[in-house]
């Protein structure tokens, strides 16, 4: 793939319009080129790959998420708000409203409750499945491998 379609597919991703990517590129018939560009597999491919590295890198993670939602409730995070005094406007760092802090609590609370749901699930899961081999021990033991219902 040649550097001119790159910066098709570059500005394709960017601004998921065909035709003014490859004004952009420099093409003379824009649409028609752009267009057979975005279906050529390498091109595809490309496409593909360089939206998975975008994904990767603006996506914010669980964990970040939560860590941020526990310093809004903790009051760690301060707000800049601009105040107006008798010599103009100023900026001034405060903390977060109540009602900001508590819904992050709220928030932070409901992921934990989540959480434990899941594990808790994780766990039934981990012990009926344990159960099912202990009795399928049972049924094979003595019975040269075989499985024999009880009774």
């Amino acid at each position: 793939m040649n550097t001119e379609t790159e910066e098709v597919a570059d500005e394709y991703i960017r601004t998921g319009n065909v035709t003014q990517s490859a004004i952009e590129a420099g093409y003379k018939q824009a649409h028609v080129q752009g267009s057979q560009n975005l279906e050529k597999l390498s091109v595809k491919e490309y496409i593909a790959i360089r939206l998975k590295q975008v994904e990767t890198t603006t996506q914010m993670s669980q964990t970040e998420a939560l860590e941020l939602l526990a310093k809004f409730a903790r009051g760690d995070v301060k707000e800049t708000v601009v105040v107006g005094t008798t010599m103009g406007a100023e900026t001034v760092e405060k903390e977060l409203d109540h009602k900001t802090q508590l819904n992050a609590i709220k928030e932070v609370l409901r992921f934990s409750k989540f959480s434990n749901d899941i594990t808790e699930q994780q766990v039934r899961k981990a012990k009926a499945d344990a159960d099912m081999a202990e009795a399928k021990v049972k049924l094979l033991d003595g019975n040269n491998g075989e499985i024999q219902p009880e009774g």
